[in-house]
């Protein structure tokens, strides 16, 4: 049977369609900012991202400089500052802690789903951007990653809205409306500039220049507005680039040349990932939708290459996935979180055929990923209760019998359903049980996630933070635990470790070398008079105090950390 383009909107409403819009954003923004921010506290922060993405803002907040972001004192420009001034504001209004420093990562999370089901709606009905919503919010990889202070999330949101404001955009004729969709997308990639650099600007332009000429759309481009639209991009990402410039003389050279340029190009950055780094990334990242995705993309585009220009906005939306896992996956610099923008596109292209799927315009096709769904949950299910519990992580195996009731049970009943589905052939009951099941497993997962992170110094914070005076000194030897600072509110001394901060130590050296110091330099400090504490991995405890031959006692220890006082020798 020959694949048919799915189109409309699968899902009615009663009443007029501007009740509908207002009432289904409303539910989203409540559904969504539960689903999002309910559990952002739960976890002590990880390390190191949600450390220094914490402990930048946290320094902003305390100096009042937002032009120049500093990590435990010295200058940081590796990313720009939107991020930064958000969770900073946010500090000064309501403290630094754990659902504080992840609110922005949860609110760009909704703001993501928000447009993408704007955008579904707009293009292809109300149950294409319902189910839209559906898909971005219970797939495990962008919903992980909106549990986590990074600023991928941020940067991934902008820039989606910038490219959903341009396609929806192209449908509108000359007018008003066409004006404010182009306005917003330039607005859009300003924000995105200022999240994370000039991928905010360059991505986007390369997707739409690909679609622009593989389409040949070149006529219906006109209007964009191109002069007001620069006008309006510039008036908001340059003041901070000019003013970090006028402050910093040395900004231009490390921001664009170091950390824009060498960053793609050379293993500099020491993340050098081989070329298909990101396929099993995004294919297992999508999951569970990721068993949908070929007859996605078939329903999507018929007639495939041939029939491209009667489908230009589903090859939209694959032209941005394809391209974006491409330019990462050349570059030098690979982490997990990059691919990050694809999702929401991925999202509407799902979104579009699963609403065709709860309509009822069901042919059948949907019964193999259904049956591919229902097998992998019921071997994650079966696996969840027969794997062997961890004998060194001790956090990890006294959650694990909750994680197994949950998780397990949550995705052997899914598979269970998914199975009654097939045997009814009722295909809502198939889609339906993979989205359940998928929330709730999701939900078991976030439960218990800080089992998992074996490398947070909370506890130690603390131990040390009702105690210490102004005066004291704090040193991390042979490390930086960057989740410290920002447990304690205050800086820290480091020694042994540049790492990241080796810039902005260079950068000011006679502000830097009384905390940032060699093994000689901490031996002498330590045995100055006063109080002094130390944070020393276990693994290396010995080879510092030991050698050195210091006064210490040790305060606490974990199988991973060794907090010791200074004392004075006998």
């Amino acid at each position: 049977m020959p694949s048919l383009p799915i189109s409309s909107p699968p899902l009615s409403s009663s009443g007029p369609p501007e009740s509908s819009w207002l009432r289904d954003l409303t539910v989203i923004t409540i559904l969504g900012g539960l689903w999002f921010c309910a559990l952002l506290g739960m976890r002590p922060l990880s390390n190191p991202d949600e450390g220094r993405y914490t402990e930048i803002p946290r320094e902003m907040a305390v100096t009042g400089d937002f032009v120049t972001p500093r990590l435990d004192g010295v200058k940081y420009f590796e990313k720009p500052p939107l991020v930064y001034w958000l969770s900073a504001l946010t500090f000064r209004e309501f403290g630094v802690n754990e659902f504080t420093a992840r609110l922005w990562g949860g609110i760009f999370s909704l703001f993501g789903v928000l447009m993408t089901y704007a955008a579904a709606r707009a293009l292809y009905g109300r149950g294409a951007g319902i189910w839209s919503a559906v898909v971005l919010s219970t797939t495990i990889y962008y919903y992980g990653l909106s549990q986590i202070m990074l600023l991928d999330m941020a940067v991934a949101v902008t820039m989606s809205g910038a490219l959903f404001a341009f396609i929806v955009a192209m449908r509108e004729p000359r007018g008003k409306r066409r004006f404010a969709l182009f306005m917003v997308f330039y607005v859009m990639m300003a924000l995105a500039t200022l999240s994370k650099g000039l991928i905010g600007i360059a991505l986007p332009g390369a997707v739409i220049f690909l679609w622009v000429l593989l389409l040949n759309r070149w006529r219906t481009l006109w209007p964009f507005y191109p002069v007001v639209g620069t006008v309006v991009l510039l008036a908001i990402a340059a003041p901070w680039h000019v003013l970090a410039a006028k402050a910093n003389p040395d900004f231009l050279n490390f921001y664009f040349y170091h950390e824009h340029w060498l960053r793609f190009t050379t293993t500099i950055h020491g993340r050098y990932e081989p070329w298909w780094f990101f396929i099993p990334i995004f294919i297992g990242g999508l999951f569970p939708w990721v068993f949908f995705a070929g007859r996605t993309l078939k329903s999507s585009l018929p007639g495939g290459w041939k029939l491209r220009k009667e489908h230009a906005d589903a090859w939209f939306f694959v032209i941005w996935t394809v391209f974006i896992i491409l330019f990462f996956s050349k570059s030098q610099s690979k982490l997990v979180p990059y691919i990050l923008p694809v999702f929401p596109a991925c999202a509407v292209l799902l979104g579009r055929y699963l609403s065709s799927v709860w309509e009822g315009k069901f042919d059948g096709k949907c019964r193999p990923a259904t049956m591919a769904f229902a097998v992998a949950a019921l071997l994650m299910g079966i696996a969840a209760f027969v794997v062997p519990t961890p004998k060194n992580q001790p956090e990890l195996a006294a959650y694990l019998p909750v994680l197994r009731v949950t998780g397990g049970l949550t995705l052997l009943c899914g598979a269970a359903a998914a199975f009654l589905g097939l045997r009814r052939n009722n295909p809502r009951l198939m889609i339906g049980s993979v989205a359940t099941s998928s929330a709730i497993f999701l939900l078991a997962l976030s439960f218990g996630a800080g089992s998992f992170d074996k490398a947070s110094t909370k506890r130690f914070a603390m131990i040390l933070k009702p105690i210490l005076k102004p005066e004291d000194r704090v040193y991390c030897v042979g490390f930086y635990g960057q989740d410290l600072p920002p447990y304690l509110g205050r800086l820290v001394s480091v020694v042994e470790s540049e790492g990241e901060l080796s810039y902005g130590i260079n950068a000011e050296p006679k502000i830097t070398s009384s905390r940032f110091l060699d093994r000689d330099a901490f031996a002498d400090q330590w045995k100055q008079s006063g109080d002094a504490y130390a944070l020393i991995r276990e693994s290396s405890f010995e080879r510092w105090f030991g050698d050195l031959k210091l006064s210490y006692e040790i305060m606490d220890k974990s199988d991973r950390f060794v907090l010791i006082k200074r004392t004075d020798p006998k």
